[in-house]
């Protein structure tokens, strides 16, 4: 199985409720990034479940980054 697949089964597997954390995030008047920012920074402010968000949030955009700094490389 490859990289690429595994992480495709995982994200398939999650719970994921679409447009949460950024509905959150516009309820305070921030973006995604800069409330991923202050939950990672202060997880005890916050419930599980944001901190959760937080933490897939930046997984996966680092996600993201590989997939295009390798499209770049080929």
């Amino acid at each position: 199985m490859t990289e690429d697949k595994k992480d495709q089964d995982w994200i398939a597997k999650a719970d994921i409720k679409k447009g949460a954390f950024t509905k959150k995030a516009a309820k305070k008047g921030i973006t995604t990034a800069q409330l991923q920012e202050n939950v990672l920074a202060n997880p005890e402010k916050y419930d599980d479940s944001t901190v959760k968000q937080a933490n897939l949030r930046k997984t996966l955009v680092s996600l993201k980054k590989k997939k295009y700094k390798k499209a770049e490389e080929d």
